[in-house]
C-alpha cells in the first residue's frame, strides 16, 4: 500500500519557501494533516497553472529521499519527474 509518511510538516515547509523564492505565486489545499490528499498549486510566468503533490512511497528514489514532489501541467500536457522542493520550483518556473 502507498504511503506519505515523507510529506511531513517540515518538507512542505521547504516546498513553500521553494515556490517563494522562485517568485511563483502558489497555495495549498490545507491537507498536510491527510498527504494523500495534499494538493499545491503554482503558476508559472506564462500564467499556467501546475499541480503538485507529494510522490507515493514506490516513486522515491532510493538514492535520494529528498526527491518527493511531483508537478503537472495541464496546458502543457507534462508531468515532471519526482523532484526535491527546489528542483520542482526550478522546474516550474523555467518551463518553456
Amino acid at each position: 500500500m502507498a504511503s506519505f509518511e515523507h510529506a511531513t510538516p517540515e518538507r512542505c515547509a521547504q516546498l513553500g519557501r521553494a515556490l517563494t523564492e522562485a517568485g511563483l505565486a502558489w497555495s495549498d489545499n490545507g491537507r498536510q494533516d491527510a498527504p494523500q490528499c495534499l494538493t499545491y498549486t503554482a503558476t508559472d510566468p506564462h500564467g499556467r497553472t501546475w499541480r503538485i503533490s507529494p510522490a507515493t512511497n514506490f516513486q522515491i528514489p532510493t538514492s535520494n529521499s529528498a526527491q518527493i514532489w511531483q508537478a503537472s501541467c495541464g496546458a502543457l500536457a507534462t508531468t515532471t519527474p519526482v523532484l526535491s522542493a527546489r528542483k520542482v520550483a526550478e522546474a516550474i518556473k523555467t518551463a518553456p
